[in-house]
């Protein structure tokens, strides 16, 4: 289950950064990310990394449908021009950079 104590760290991106309100931390999703990326600690950013490979390989097939369930209300890739795969691709090489 995708919540708050199994994935915190995507709990804070989505739910503080990445949501309807995202325009206050940037226009693009790398300038969101590097607000993100600025008020976090290295152990929280590798935290939020863990957390990509780890919605990954628990969604499996069912990625796209797991990922809206959980943040579509706040949060849609295709809006921002990404399917859920590209995005958590792009949102790792953001994070690692």
């Amino acid at each position: 289950m995708m919540n708050e104590e199994s994935y915190p760290q995507f709990y804070v991106l989505f739910g503080g950064y990445l949501n309807q309100d995202s325009d206050l931390w940037g226009d693009t999703l790398e300038e969101v990310v590097s607000c993100y990326k600025r008020d976090s600690s290295p152990e929280e950013i590798a935290e939020a990394l863990g957390e990509i490979d780890k919605i990954k390989k628990e969604a499996g097939e069912s990625l796209d449908k797991k990922f809206y369930e959980t943040y579509g209300f706040n949060f849609n890739p295709i809006l921002w021009g990404y399917t859920t795969t590209s995005f958590l691709e792009e949102l790792k090489r953001l994070l690692s950079d």
